[in-house]
Protein backbone atom coordinates (compact mmCIF):
# COMPACT_ATOMS: atom_id res chain seq x y z
CA UNK A 1 0.00 0.00 0.00
CA UNK A 2 1.11 3.55 -0.63
CA UNK A 3 3.05 5.19 2.24
CA UNK A 4 0.43 7.93 2.24
CA UNK A 5 -2.15 5.36 3.50
CA UNK A 6 -4.98 6.05 1.05
CA UNK A 7 -8.52 6.17 2.36
CA UNK A 8 -9.74 4.04 -0.57
CA UNK A 9 -7.75 1.31 -2.30
CA UNK A 10 -8.04 -2.09 -3.98
CA UNK A 11 -10.73 -3.08 -6.45
CA UNK A 12 -13.77 -0.76 -6.39
CA UNK A 13 -16.10 -1.79 -9.23
CA UNK A 14 -18.31 0.91 -10.78
CA UNK A 15 -21.47 -1.10 -10.18
CA UNK A 16 -23.84 -1.54 -13.10
CA UNK A 17 -27.51 -0.80 -12.39
CA UNK A 18 -29.68 -3.80 -13.35
CA UNK A 19 -33.00 -2.78 -14.87
CA UNK A 20 -36.25 -4.54 -15.61
CA UNK A 21 -37.39 -4.59 -19.26
CA UNK A 22 -39.65 -1.60 -18.51
CA UNK A 23 -36.75 0.45 -17.14
CA UNK A 24 -37.29 0.16 -13.39
CA UNK A 25 -34.52 -0.71 -10.93
CA UNK A 26 -34.21 -4.50 -10.60
CA UNK A 27 -33.53 -4.51 -6.87
CA UNK A 28 -33.20 -8.29 -6.56
CA UNK A 29 -30.57 -8.43 -9.32
CA UNK A 30 -28.71 -5.47 -7.84
CA UNK A 31 -28.62 -7.17 -4.44
CA UNK A 32 -27.22 -10.34 -6.06
CA UNK A 33 -24.61 -8.29 -7.90
CA UNK A 34 -23.47 -6.61 -4.68
CA UNK A 35 -23.13 -10.01 -3.00
CA UNK A 36 -21.23 -11.36 -6.03
CA UNK A 37 -18.77 -8.47 -5.88
CA UNK A 38 -18.25 -8.52 -2.12
CA UNK A 39 -17.83 -12.30 -2.11
CA UNK A 40 -15.09 -11.88 -4.70
CA UNK A 41 -13.15 -9.69 -2.27
CA UNK A 42 -13.61 -6.18 -3.65
CA UNK A 43 -12.64 -3.27 -1.41
CA UNK A 44 -15.52 -0.93 -2.16
CA UNK A 45 -18.43 -0.21 -4.48
CA UNK A 46 -18.85 2.80 -6.75
CA UNK A 47 -22.56 3.28 -7.37
CA UNK A 48 -24.04 5.61 -10.00
CA UNK A 49 -20.96 6.05 -12.13
CA UNK A 50 -20.74 5.82 -15.90
CA UNK A 51 -21.14 2.03 -15.82
CA UNK A 52 -24.09 2.56 -13.47
CA UNK A 53 -25.90 4.61 -16.15
CA UNK A 54 -26.25 7.49 -13.69
CA UNK A 55 -26.93 10.17 -16.30
CA UNK A 56 -29.57 7.98 -17.98
CA UNK A 57 -31.63 7.42 -14.83
CA UNK A 58 -34.31 9.60 -13.29
CA UNK A 59 -33.63 11.01 -9.83
CA UNK A 60 -36.03 8.51 -8.28
CA UNK A 61 -34.26 5.59 -9.94
CA UNK A 62 -30.87 6.88 -8.92
CA UNK A 63 -32.08 7.17 -5.33
CA UNK A 64 -33.48 3.64 -5.45
CA UNK A 65 -30.28 2.17 -6.89
CA UNK A 66 -28.09 3.82 -4.27
CA UNK A 67 -30.45 2.81 -1.47
CA UNK A 68 -30.25 -0.83 -2.61
CA UNK A 69 -26.44 -0.82 -2.90
CA UNK A 70 -25.97 0.74 0.55
CA UNK A 71 -28.43 -1.66 2.15
CA UNK A 72 -26.94 -4.72 0.45
CA UNK A 73 -23.36 -3.71 1.28
CA UNK A 74 -24.42 -3.40 4.93
CA UNK A 75 -21.21 -1.65 5.93
CA UNK A 76 -18.95 -4.48 4.76
CA UNK A 77 -17.22 -2.24 2.21
CA UNK A 78 -17.48 1.52 1.62
CA UNK A 79 -19.98 2.79 -0.95
CA UNK A 80 -18.89 5.67 -3.15
CA UNK A 81 -21.77 7.52 -4.79
CA UNK A 82 -21.49 9.21 -8.14
CA UNK A 83 -22.95 12.72 -8.06
CA UNK A 84 -22.74 13.42 -11.75
CA UNK A 85 -24.66 16.53 -12.73
CA UNK A 86 -24.24 19.49 -15.04
CA UNK A 87 -23.80 22.27 -12.49
CA UNK A 88 -22.57 22.88 -8.96
CA UNK A 89 -25.98 23.32 -7.36
CA UNK A 90 -27.27 20.09 -8.85
CA UNK A 91 -24.19 18.20 -7.70
CA UNK A 92 -24.64 19.50 -4.17
CA UNK A 93 -28.27 18.32 -4.17
CA UNK A 94 -27.21 14.85 -5.30
CA UNK A 95 -24.40 14.76 -2.74
CA UNK A 96 -26.79 15.65 0.08
CA UNK A 97 -29.08 12.82 -1.01
CA UNK A 98 -26.12 10.43 -1.15
CA UNK A 99 -25.17 11.39 2.39
CA UNK A 100 -28.70 10.84 3.65
CA UNK A 101 -28.87 7.44 1.95
CA UNK A 102 -25.68 6.31 3.69
CA UNK A 103 -22.93 6.72 1.10
CA UNK A 104 -19.40 6.82 2.47
CA UNK A 105 -18.00 9.21 -0.16
CA UNK A 106 -19.06 11.11 -3.26
CA UNK A 107 -17.49 11.10 -6.71
CA UNK A 108 -17.81 14.30 -8.74
CA UNK A 109 -16.90 15.37 -12.28
CA UNK A 110 -16.27 18.85 -13.60
CA UNK A 111 -19.45 20.69 -14.65
CA UNK A 112 -20.59 19.93 -18.19
CA UNK A 113 -22.86 21.20 -20.96
CA UNK A 114 -22.15 24.80 -19.90
CA UNK A 115 -18.91 26.28 -21.22
CA UNK A 116 -16.61 26.71 -18.24
CA UNK A 117 -13.20 28.12 -17.32
CA UNK A 118 -10.55 26.22 -15.32
CA UNK A 119 -11.02 28.69 -12.47
CA UNK A 120 -14.71 27.76 -12.41
CA UNK A 121 -13.84 24.05 -12.26
CA UNK A 122 -11.70 24.78 -9.21
CA UNK A 123 -14.52 26.81 -7.66
CA UNK A 124 -16.98 23.97 -8.40
CA UNK A 125 -15.06 21.37 -6.40
CA UNK A 126 -14.47 23.75 -3.52
CA UNK A 127 -18.18 24.61 -3.33
CA UNK A 128 -19.22 20.95 -3.30
CA UNK A 129 -16.70 20.11 -0.58
CA UNK A 130 -17.83 23.06 1.56
CA UNK A 131 -21.46 22.00 1.27
CA UNK A 132 -21.23 18.27 1.91
CA UNK A 133 -19.44 16.60 4.81
CA UNK A 134 -18.26 13.48 3.00
CA UNK A 135 -14.96 12.50 1.41
CA UNK A 136 -14.85 13.76 -2.18
CA UNK A 137 -13.13 12.08 -5.11
CA UNK A 138 -12.59 13.97 -8.35
CA UNK A 139 -13.69 11.99 -11.41
CA UNK A 140 -11.62 12.75 -14.50
CA UNK A 141 -13.60 11.60 -17.54
CA UNK A 142 -13.08 14.14 -20.34
CA UNK A 143 -14.64 11.90 -22.99
CA UNK A 144 -17.98 12.55 -21.26
CA UNK A 145 -17.67 15.99 -19.66
CA UNK A 146 -15.24 17.56 -22.17
CA UNK A 147 -13.00 19.00 -19.47
CA UNK A 148 -9.64 17.50 -18.47
CA UNK A 149 -8.69 17.72 -14.80
CA UNK A 150 -5.01 18.62 -14.87
CA UNK A 151 -2.53 17.21 -12.40
CA UNK A 152 -1.90 20.72 -11.11
CA UNK A 153 -5.60 21.26 -10.39
CA UNK A 154 -6.12 17.89 -8.69
CA UNK A 155 -3.03 18.27 -6.53
CA UNK A 156 -3.90 21.85 -5.58
CA UNK A 157 -7.37 20.75 -4.49
CA UNK A 158 -5.90 17.79 -2.59
CA UNK A 159 -3.32 19.95 -0.82
CA UNK A 160 -6.14 22.24 0.36
CA UNK A 161 -8.18 19.31 1.67
CA UNK A 162 -10.87 19.69 -0.99
CA UNK A 163 -10.52 16.33 -2.74
CA UNK A 164 -9.55 13.08 -1.11
CA UNK A 165 -8.63 11.25 -4.28
CA UNK A 166 -8.86 10.87 -8.03
CA UNK A 167 -10.83 8.38 -10.07
CA UNK A 168 -9.01 8.58 -13.38
CA UNK A 169 -10.85 7.58 -16.55
CA UNK A 170 -9.09 10.10 -18.75
CA UNK A 171 -6.95 7.66 -20.72
CA UNK A 172 -4.08 10.03 -19.94
CA UNK A 173 -1.76 7.62 -18.21
CA UNK A 174 1.07 10.14 -18.26
CA UNK A 175 -1.06 12.68 -16.39
CA UNK A 176 -2.24 10.04 -13.93
CA UNK A 177 1.33 9.01 -13.20
CA UNK A 178 2.20 12.65 -12.54
CA UNK A 179 -0.59 12.76 -9.95
CA UNK A 180 0.61 9.54 -8.32
CA UNK A 181 4.20 10.73 -8.21
CA UNK A 182 3.47 14.19 -6.89
CA UNK A 183 0.82 13.04 -4.38
CA UNK A 184 3.33 11.00 -2.40
CA UNK A 185 3.21 13.38 0.57
CA UNK A 186 -0.58 13.79 0.68
CA UNK A 187 -1.81 11.65 3.57
CA UNK A 188 -4.99 9.75 2.78
CA UNK A 189 -5.11 10.67 -0.91
CA UNK A 190 -6.40 7.84 -3.13
CA UNK A 191 -5.20 7.49 -6.72
CA UNK A 192 -7.53 5.10 -8.54
CA UNK A 193 -7.28 4.07 -12.18
CA UNK A 194 -10.36 3.34 -14.25
CA UNK A 195 -8.31 1.92 -17.12
CA UNK A 196 -9.30 -1.77 -17.43
CA UNK A 197 -6.35 -3.01 -19.45
CA UNK A 198 -3.33 -1.37 -17.79
CA UNK A 199 -4.10 -1.86 -14.12
CA UNK A 200 -0.88 -3.81 -13.58
CA UNK A 201 1.17 -0.97 -15.06
CA UNK A 202 -0.66 1.69 -13.05
CA UNK A 203 -0.21 -0.29 -9.83
CA UNK A 204 3.50 -0.62 -10.59
CA UNK A 205 3.55 3.16 -11.05
CA UNK A 206 2.06 3.61 -7.58
CA UNK A 207 -1.72 3.65 -8.00
CA UNK A 208 -3.74 2.68 -4.94
CA UNK A 209 -6.47 0.76 -6.69
CA UNK A 210 -8.67 0.30 -9.71
CA UNK A 211 -12.26 1.14 -10.65
CA UNK A 212 -12.69 -0.94 -13.82
CA UNK A 213 -16.12 -1.50 -15.33
CA UNK A 214 -15.07 -5.00 -16.33
CA UNK A 215 -14.75 -5.84 -12.63
CA UNK A 216 -18.54 -6.22 -12.60
CA UNK A 217 -18.09 -9.22 -14.89
CA UNK A 218 -14.94 -10.74 -13.38
CA UNK A 219 -14.31 -9.27 -9.92
CA UNK A 220 -12.34 -12.33 -8.87
CA UNK A 221 -9.88 -11.71 -11.69
CA UNK A 222 -9.25 -8.11 -10.70
CA UNK A 223 -8.90 -9.05 -7.04
CA UNK A 224 -6.29 -11.67 -8.00
CA UNK A 225 -4.55 -9.07 -10.15
CA UNK A 226 -4.29 -6.50 -7.36
CA UNK A 227 -3.21 -9.09 -4.82
CA UNK A 228 -0.41 -10.15 -7.17
CA UNK A 229 0.61 -6.50 -7.51
CA UNK A 230 0.57 -6.01 -3.74
CA UNK A 231 2.77 -9.10 -3.31
CA UNK A 232 5.22 -7.97 -5.99
CA UNK A 233 4.35 -10.97 -8.17
CA UNK A 234 4.51 -8.96 -11.35
CA UNK A 235 4.65 -11.91 -13.76
CA UNK A 236 1.44 -13.27 -12.21
CA UNK A 237 -0.09 -9.82 -12.38
CA UNK A 238 0.77 -9.54 -16.07
CA UNK A 239 -0.72 -12.95 -16.81
CA UNK A 240 -3.97 -12.03 -15.07
CA UNK A 241 -4.05 -8.63 -16.76
CA UNK A 242 -3.52 -10.27 -20.15
CA UNK A 243 -6.47 -12.60 -19.53
CA UNK A 244 -8.66 -9.64 -18.50
CA UNK A 245 -7.51 -7.64 -21.51
CA UNK A 246 -8.68 -10.45 -23.79
CA UNK A 247 -11.97 -10.55 -21.89
CA UNK A 248 -12.39 -6.79 -22.35
CA UNK A 249 -13.05 -7.49 -26.01
CA UNK A 250 -16.67 -8.08 -25.01
CA UNK A 251 -17.11 -4.32 -25.49
CA UNK A 252 -16.50 -4.88 -29.21
CA UNK A 253 -19.51 -7.19 -29.52
CA UNK A 254 -22.12 -4.51 -30.26
CA UNK A 255 -21.99 -3.06 -33.75
CA UNK A 256 -20.54 0.48 -33.79
CA UNK A 257 -22.95 1.22 -36.63
CA UNK A 258 -25.90 1.17 -34.23
CA UNK A 259 -24.39 1.46 -30.74
CA UNK A 260 -22.44 4.23 -29.05
CA UNK A 261 -19.69 3.81 -26.52
CA UNK A 262 -22.01 3.64 -23.52
CA UNK A 263 -24.15 0.95 -25.12
CA UNK A 264 -21.13 -1.08 -26.13
CA UNK A 265 -19.63 -0.96 -22.65
CA UNK A 266 -22.61 -1.14 -20.33
CA UNK A 267 -24.54 -3.38 -22.73
CA UNK A 268 -21.68 -5.85 -22.85
CA UNK A 269 -21.17 -5.86 -19.08
CA UNK A 270 -24.86 -6.46 -18.45
CA UNK A 271 -25.09 -9.14 -21.13
CA UNK A 272 -22.13 -10.93 -19.55
CA UNK A 273 -23.64 -10.69 -16.07
CA UNK A 274 -26.94 -12.06 -17.34
CA UNK A 275 -25.13 -14.93 -19.05
CA UNK A 276 -23.30 -15.64 -15.78
CA UNK A 277 -26.64 -15.73 -13.94
CA UNK A 278 -25.85 -12.78 -11.67
CA UNK A 279 -28.55 -10.41 -12.97
CA UNK A 280 -31.94 -11.26 -14.40
CA UNK A 281 -31.94 -9.16 -17.55
CA UNK A 282 -29.50 -7.21 -19.73
CA UNK A 283 -31.82 -4.24 -20.22
CA UNK A 284 -30.22 -0.81 -20.55
CA UNK A 285 -31.70 2.68 -20.21
CA UNK A 286 -32.99 4.58 -23.23
CA UNK A 287 -31.76 5.66 -25.69
CA UNK A 288 -29.23 2.83 -25.42
CA UNK A 289 -30.21 -0.56 -26.75
CA UNK A 290 -29.79 -4.08 -25.47
CA UNK A 291 -27.35 -6.31 -27.34
CA UNK A 292 -28.82 -8.57 -30.01
CA UNK A 293 -28.76 -12.37 -29.84
CA UNK A 294 -25.78 -12.52 -32.22
CA UNK A 295 -23.93 -9.92 -30.18
CA UNK A 296 -24.73 -11.86 -27.02
CA UNK A 297 -23.18 -14.97 -28.54
CA UNK A 298 -20.00 -13.01 -29.18
CA UNK A 299 -19.94 -11.98 -25.51
CA UNK A 300 -20.51 -15.60 -24.49
CA UNK A 301 -17.55 -16.73 -26.58
CA UNK A 302 -15.24 -14.31 -24.77
CA UNK A 303 -16.60 -15.41 -21.39
CA UNK A 304 -15.96 -19.04 -22.29
CA UNK A 305 -12.41 -18.23 -23.41
CA UNK A 306 -11.82 -16.50 -20.05
CA UNK A 307 -13.12 -19.53 -18.15
CA UNK A 308 -16.24 -17.75 -16.88
CA UNK A 309 -18.93 -19.95 -18.42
Amino acid sequence: MSPRKPRFSGVIPPVVTPLTPDGEIDAASLERLVEFLIEAGVSGLFALGSSGEAVFLTDARRDKALEVVVRAAAGRVPVLAGCIETTTGRVIERAEIARKLGADAVVVTAPFYARIHPVEVDRHFRAVRAAVDLPLLAYDVPVSVHTKLTADLVLSLAADGVVDGLKDSSGDDVGFRQVVLRAAGLAGFSALTGHEVVVDAMMLAGADGAVPGLANVDPHGYVRLLRACADGRWADAKAEQDRLTRLFRIVEAASPATAGGSTRGVGAFKTALALRGVIGHAAVAAPMRELTADEGRAVAAHLEEAGLL
